[in-house]
């Protein structure tokens, strides 16, 4: 039986990649962007997919934009087989007192309200149905990392961590499966938003991605594949692993990468 896959955020960058090797693997996926337009603008780039894929705006910082979500997925293709929740949004690179209030509040509702909403309100129907796979997109922050600039968004980062590990120890003997997945570095606007060109500081930071960064594709790819077979209660999906980054650096002096041209 074909499975449906919701992914929240997934109008661009690892959602929208996400999505498009759901439904080269034969899933109906179910895209979310905040406003109409953005979402229209990625349901037409999936043309080729349109009998698998709907585009469903809603703001997921609610639980009503939630629940809106989930309700839409069962009209279209009726079951959730797969929760992803992608949706995040970044502060600009700024000590975190220096953050506009009202910009940290939306930062907060979306980054930490939105996956706790995203996952109890699709746990709840997935229990209801027999089973299911919830996922939370982990980042910057998630493993301890600080990055001057990003406190704002690496806190809400380390909270949904820590929210998923500990709600799926609740959940153990369900029948659903709720964990993380760990992208790692990937170029994305969101990734490039962090750098400025010019300063010394950020042509450190940009050769830094350059080595360990990856494109959408291949982490998508990568993370599409995993959360298929995966079968454990709480699975911890991870793309950048340590040995991996030793590769990286290892192998970076005989290979020449720009991934931001």
């Amino acid at each position: 039986m074909r499975k449906t896959v919701v992914i929240t955020g997934s109008t661009r960058g690892i959602g929208f990649g996400l999505a498009l090797r759901f439904l080269e693997r034969d899933c109906n996926v179910v895209l979310n962007g905040t406003t109409p337009e953005s979402t229209t603008t990625a349901m037409a780039k999936l043309q080729r997919y349109s009998k698998n894929a709907a585009g469903v705006p809603a703001d997921i910082s609610t639980p009503e934009g939630i629940t809106h979500l989930y309700e839409e997925a069962l009209r279209y293709f009726g079951r959730v087989d797969i929760w992803i929740n992608n949706a995040g949004i970044v502060n600009e690179m700024r000590n975190a007192w220096e953050v506009d209030l009202r910009s940290i509040s939306r930062i907060l509702a979306v980054n930490i309200q939105g996956i706790v909403n995203g996952t109890i309100i699709p746990y709840q129907r997935m229990v209801q149905q027999g089973g299911g796979k919830i996922f939370n997109m982990e980042g910057l922050g998630s493993d301890g990392y600080m990055q001057d600039g990003m406190t704002i968004y690496g806190t809400t980062k380390s909270a949904i961590t820590y929210f998923t590990r500990s709600f799926a120890h609740e959940a153990i003997g369900s029948s659903v499966a709720v964990g993380t997945l760990s992208p790692g570095m990937v170029v994305t606007d969101m990734l490039r938003s962090t750098i400025i060109e010019g300063s010394v500081e950020n042509m450190k930071k940009k050769k830094f991605f350059n080595m360990m960064a990856d494109d959408v594709d291949t982490v998508s790819e990568f993370l599409c594949s995993r959360i298929l077979s995966s079968t454990a209660q709480s699975p911890r999906i991870k793309w950048l692993t340590k040995p991996g980054m030793i590769g990286k650096m290892l192998i970076a002096p005989f290979r020449k990468r720009d991934l931001f041209s």
